[in-house]
């Protein structure tokens, strides 16, 4: 079991209630300052705004116009043709005719054949 000391904690109870208090006044100081604001603050007029047709309008400058140069027309080059070339035409080369080659048939190996072993007879199966 915890033992408290009273004293503290009223001492505690008394400054939450102070800042508490302290807290609500300033409020109620403000909200009165904001009435009173509202209150003597007088209006203001809306400042006018110069027409456009005031502001002075500066004249569009005038530049002087360039002609264009004329640039001078050259005659159009002429290239000389030149001619095709014509190349020779080759004969196509005969091959000549390769023999054909005959490869003899190798024969087949005659493997000797083995008669089929008897087999003894049946092997009873066990339950």
């Amino acid at each position: 079991m915890l033992l408290v000391d009273m004293n503290l904690i009223i001492s505690m109870l008394t400054t939450f209630t102070e800042i508490q208090f302290v807290i609500n006044k300033q409020l109620a100081i403000q909200a009165e300052a904001r009435h009173l604001i509202e209150v003597t603050m007088p209006e203001i007029p809306k400042p006018e705004l110069p027409y456009l047709s005031k502001i002075p309008t500066l004249p569009k400058p005038e530049f002087p116009e360039i002609p264009k140069p004329e640039l001078p027309t050259l005659p159009k080059p002429v290239l000389p043709e030149i001619p095709k070339l014509e190349l020779p035409t080759f004969p196509k080369p005969e091959l000549p005719t390769l023999l054909k080659l005959e490869i003899s048939v190798i024969p087949k190996p005659k493997l000797q054949t083995f008669s089929k072993p008897e087999s003894p007879d049946q092997v009873p199966k066990h339950p």
